[in-house]
């Protein structure tokens, strides 16, 4: 294993793909595609539908409610036991769940497009969850198949293609489509229209869907089978039951309980009303999570849901199983936190252009996100998993102090440059823009760090699998490690007001430092991933 290898030896780095046997370069095209399939739906309930609907005219309040057509991709570890559960025939563990995935979201998104945002807007919401429905079970699926797929010297490469495939994709329906709807940048009159634009996702799915039934090595049948069908689905039914009870129960009790709770340190408090009320909705937010969850625990134990249930044990039967739930909910925490909030950073206490924002956020440092990944799966097949997640971990946390330096110096403090305009076909930039750059140099080390903290962190999910429960336990570890990125912003919004721009990214900085402690602490079972327990299961 990598571990194994003497520091001297970095020339080998360079000399790893003449080692790389056909079925691995075909394995890991595999993974890039199935990050291409799970990145192109997002967009689309999401940033490139809300365009969609501003350009239809409608109301802000709508377009903020249709923004919880998301919801799905948060909930996704409900349904995850029944495919790990239940086989498609013909197609093999996981390819059959593959393609009907992929086809069901061809077919919806080309319902979508024939569905008008403002003549039936309530047909076009259920149809929009009903797409992120699907993109989400297909996220589960892929998720699955790329943790059975690959064995662990190659989960590292893996996983940083997987997240170029994805970032790919989204720079397909979340950014040129935007350009491709833009009357002004149309080689035609009027250009392309977002229901025709819908319409080329759903023939992109489908042909990914024909690549899943034909391209894609098999994975062998090691399912759990132990439980009985019919109580399975009855113990699924059992547990959205309690999910939905401890909604309303929460949404009903959770407000006056946090108030109640927060009233005596509010009395002399200096924090205005609003502030006030953020930390009372985000109490009541906690105490509904802590009051659901248990009941929804109860409920799959009551029920007998045991593809759940076997799959948690499974889990919890390794090694410092619980310890590795706190790690995953700490690794990205501090990076969160300070991603959480840049946007309003960049332009309203900064005062950058939005141009200045979009060119060196969003183009340029999406591109070094790409980067960061594919540096950092070449460098694990060096340092191995354990290093990387420290050293990668370590270099996320000192980005964040770039945003505090930021924050203190202000802009002008590094020269910067003047990017002329261009017109790439797929990209334009109308006018000339200036480049600070201080805001070059922060976001090209934040962007490149968590590119690399990303591809480590997504082959460290993929060890911590069994493949009897890979979309069981994947879609649970996923979950946790979405807390901070889902969670953090109401924290974050109120603590950036209370205590000022600088001292917060302090703050986020200081929040990395568990994760890299607990890293250090949990060593030796880290170490102990690197190794695969099993041959390969690719039944080729």
């Amino acid at each position: 294993m990598p571990d194994a290898q003497p520091r001297d030896a970095a020339p080998s780095l360079v000399r790893t793909p003449k080692h790389i046997d056909p079925g691995m370069l075909h394995r890991l095209a595999v993974v890039t595609v199935l990050g291409f399939a799970s990145g192109l739906p997002l967009a689309l309930t999401g940033q490139a539908m809300q365009a969609w609907l501003s350009l239809e005219g409608l109301d802000l309040a709508t377009i903020g409610f249709l923004s919880l057509v998301g919801l799905p991709y948060t909930f996704k570890f409900l349904w995850a036991p029944l495919m790990d559960r239940f086989e498609l025939p013909w197609l093999g563990r996981r390819r059959g769940w593959l393609v009907l995935t992929q086809l069901a979201l061809a077919g919806t998104l080309l319902w979508l497009a024939d569905t008008s945002p403002t003549q039936a807007t309530r047909s076009f919401a259920l149809l929009a969850v009903l797409v992120a429905f699907v993109a989400a079970s297909q996220d589960v699926v892929i998720d699955a198949y790329r943790t059975d797929l690959l064995a662990a010297r190659e989960r590292g490469l893996g996983s940083s293609l997987s997240v170029l495939g994805y970032r790919l994709a989204m720079i397909l329906s979340g950014g040129i489509a935007l350009i491709w709807v833009d009357p002004s940048n149309a080689s035609q009159p009027g250009g392309w229209t977002w229901p025709e634009v819908y319409r080329l996702m759903a023939a992109l799915m489908a042909g990914a869907a024909v690549l899943s039934a034909t391209a894609l090595p098999r994975v062998l049948s090691v399912g759990d089978r132990s439980s009985v069908a019919r109580q399975d689905l009855m113990g699924f039914a059992a547990l959205l039951a309690a999910v939905a009870v401890g909604f309303v129960i929460s949404d009903r009790f959770g407000p006056p309980i946090a108030r109640a709770l927060l009233a005596p340190w509010f009395e002399g408090s200096t924090l205005d009303a609003g502030l006030q009320r953020k930390w009372t909705e985000l109490l009541a937010l906690l105490l509904g999570l802590a009051f659901t969850l248990p009941l929804a625990a109860w409920a799959a134990r009551a029920a007998k849901f045991q593809t759940l249930l076997n799959g948690l044990n499974s889990y919890f039967s390794q090694r410092g199983a619980a310890a590795f739930l706190a790690f995953i909910v700490l690794y990205k925490l501090g990076d969160a936190f300070a991603g959480s909030l840049m946007t309003p950073f960049l332009l309203k206490a900064m005062m950058f252009s939005p141009a200045e924002v979009g060119v060196v956020n969003k183009l340029i440092g999406l591109w070094l996100t790409i980067g960061g990944a594919l540096v950092g799966g070449l460098l694990m097949l060096k340092l191995g998993l354990w290093r990387s997640l420290l050293l990668f971990g370590v270099l996320q946390m000192a980005s964040n102090l770039g945003f505090w330096w930021l924050a203190v110096h202000g802009k002008g403090a590094l020269p910067g440059f003047v990017l002329p305009p261009f017109d790439w076909g797929f990209v334009k930039l109308a006018q000339a823009t200036d480049i600070d750059g201080g805001l070059l140099m922060v976001i090209a080390a934040e962007n490149l760090s968590g590119g690399m903290g990303t591809a480590a962190f997504v082959a460290f999910l993929m060890s911590l699998c069994n493949q009897r429960f890979t979309a069981t336990q994947y879609a649970l570890l996923s979950a946790f490690a979405s807390v901070g990125r889902v969670w953090v912003g109401p924290l974050a919004g109120v603590l950036a007001e209370a205590i000022g721009w600088p001292t917060f990214f302090v703050v986020s900085t200081v929040l990395a430092l568990p994760a890299l402690g607990m890293l250090w602490w949990l060593r030796d079972a880290v170490r102990e991933l690197e190794v695969d327990s099993k041959a390969p299961t690719v039944d080729d």
